[in-house]
């Protein structure tokens, strides 16, 4: 067995730097639920969990695999024939346009397990990415270790709700790739059609991808519009969209998510999510196969997160919140209260009894004083009492 015996030299094999982490920020979700513990009394408001149950025919479907046997193989790599269809059949009723289940789609372990194999498929290290500020942290941080480059647009509150900064966009001369939710964590913005209209005209300015990750299309509430960017001009032809079972469909243990888009580089992206992953869960994949032929009850669990989202903004009403036009989550303005993000976290869990986290590692300028709260999890009957736990935090 060889052995290291010069200190000064074992510290150096040790400690060597890798530059792809040299930016790459903690989450920070995990720190908060660990604190919060097990308490009943806690408000569980850090993590997209979701208690609302998933289609009963995805969980029969994944039940029935698990008995039969009919999952427990490492083929296809690219995904069960089964559900590449299903995925194609729904890209079709979302976006207008036919995809080739064998050719332009493949399965992933997870809509965020996508991300990944997507960026290295069309960036170079050094590459601009451009990405919403705040925007998803599981985004931002994967630009980063990919080797690109992350460059942010702001959102600005508008009416009480986000928007995207459309003069800001207009301003970006360089990028690979557009990388986007609509509705978007944690801010739960919507873009509308004039949106996608101003992405269209960087992507053609640029020859940038549009990435869009479709996770929560369908969790949009009343008086917001709900579009698919490959139904705006100039869009389908560059975008790749991922999307997962985990949201809309609730089934955020089965990770079982896809990537779908032109032939051309979805033969690329192919051979990189082989190489990540291998290949996703069988028995999930057919379980998620059921979900998509449905009934799927998104549009119920988007009404139960509507309410949910009204009983938090009346609870706050009068403090710095900003609501959101769908999804999940919202965010409250700790800098308006005269916090820090981290302190107002820390002062909801120790006084209030509310989980959340701080947002200082979903954006540059603009999420880094907001905390976010998820309502995913909470009915409206846990949620009556918020107002009184932030009354009890900022006292």
């Amino acid at each position: 067995m060889f052995h290291i015996r010069n200190t000064a030299l074992a510290e150096v094999l040790v400690m060597r730097p890798n530059s792809r982490f040299a930016h790459v920020q903690p989450i920070d979700i995990d720190k908060v639920a660990a604190a919060a513990g097990d308490d009943p009394d806690v408000l569980r408001m850090e993590n997209l969990d979701t208690d609302v149950p998933p289609p009963p025919e995805a969980v029969e479907a994944t039940r029935r695999s698990l008995a039969e046997g009919t999952g427990n193989s490492w083929l296809p790599f690219t995904g069960l024939p089964e559900l590449n269809t299903a995925v194609a059949a729904e890209l079709r009723a979302r976006t207008g346009h036919d995809y080739d289940p064998l050719r332009q789609i493949t399965i992933t372990s997870g809509g965020t397990s996508a991300v990944m194999p997507v960026l290295l498929s069309t960036t170079e290290p050094g590459d601009p990415v451009m990405l919403t500020d705040p925007t998803y942290a599981g985004l931002l941080q994967r630009v980063r270790l990919s080797g690109a480059r992350p460059s942010l647009v702001p959102l600005h509150v508008d009416g009480g709700y986000w928007r995207l900064d459309r003069a800001a966009l207009a301003e970006v001369r360089r990028a690979a790739v557009l990388l986007l939710m609509s509705p978007s964590m944690p801010s739960g913005v919507v873009f509308e059609r004039e949106d996608w209209a101003a992405v269209a005209e960087v992507c053609e300015r640029t020859g940038a991808y549009l990435v869009y990750d479709a996770a929560m299309e369908r969790l949009v509430f009343d008086g917001h519009p709900r579009i698919n960017p490959c139904q705006v001009d100039g869009l389908a032809e560059r975008t790749i969209i991922i999307g997962s079972v985990s949201k809309e469909y609730r089934m955020i243990g089965w990770r079982i998510g896809w990537i779908a888009g032109p032939a051309d580089i979805m033969s690329r992206i192919m051979v990189a999510t082989v190489y990540n992953t291998t290949v996703a869960s069988g028995f999930h994949q057919l379980g998620a196969a059921a979900a998509l032929r449905g009934p799927s009850g998104v549009a119920e669990a988007a009404a139960e997160y509507q309410a949910r989202h009204a009983a938090v903004a009346t609870q706050l009403a009068g403090l710095p919140l900003v609501r959101a036009a769908g999804g999940w989550s919202c965010l409250v303005d700790a800098e308006a209260l005269g916090l820090t993000a981290t302190a107002l976290s820390a002062r909801l869990l120790e006084r209030g009894r509310v989980a959340a986290t701080p947002m200082t590692a979903w954006g540059e300028t603009v999420a880094p004083r907001y905390v976010r709260l998820v309502f995913s999890r909470e009915p409206v009957e846990r949620l009556a009492d918020l107002r009184a736990r932030f009354d009890a935090a900022l006292a």
